[in-house]
């Protein structure tokens, strides 16, 4: 039982560390559609290769981490973005298992829902409630905000969905938790 929870635990973390990672290194492009996919990605393989506290334990810290090393936005966002990821992950964790008869479809069905739900829940907390009533930046800052937290965040979730449908199956057969 110990062996299992310490897997659990490194797992969680080289998660984090590897979502940490790619943000800080691709944050030099500046586009979230080159980042987004690649944590959807990562946020995806922990919850499915590891479980739902090791995915839910990175979709939460992650944006924590980036914050704090100075890639990440306003911290007011922080708890939506962990809000959303978790949504990601709890859906992929529920639809993700189920089997509807073809491999392939199961995965595109998940990816759909699991991106749309992403989407809502950062649309929601982000476009509709934090940039008109709790952050006090210029209209332009907004209007950029609003827009990396609306129809690109759906590209990515779904985008780091479909990748995360090819590459599960062989880590899940390579990393036997």
């Amino acid at each position: 039982m110990a062996y299992k929870s310490l897997r659990a635990v490194t797992y969680t973390g080289v998660s984090i560390a590897l979502i940490v990672a790619w943000q800080f290194f691709s944050a030099g492009i500046g586009n979230t559609l080159v980042t987004g996919p690649v944590v959807n990605l990562i946020l995806i393989v922990a919850v499915m290769v590891c479980g739902i506290k090791p995915g839910l334990t990175a979709a939460v810290v992650s944006p924590i981490c980036a914050k704090l090393i100075g890639i990440g936005p306003f911290w007011t966002l922080i708890p939506i973005i962990a809000l959303g990821n978790a949504a990601l992950v709890t859906v992929w964790h529920f639809l993700g298992r189920l089997d509807y008869g073809r491999f392939i479809v199961n995965r595109l069905i998940t990816a759909a829902a699991a991106a749309v739900v992403k989407f809502a829940v950062l649309y929601i907390g982000v476009v509709l409630l934090a940039v008109p009533y709790l952050l006090d930046i210029p209209a332009p800052a907004a209007a950029t905000v609003s827009s990396m937290f609306s129809f690109p965040q759906l590209f990515t979730a779904f985008t780091g969905g479909i990748i995360a449908a090819a590459v599960v199956p062989v880590l899940k057969k390579a990393v036997k938790f």
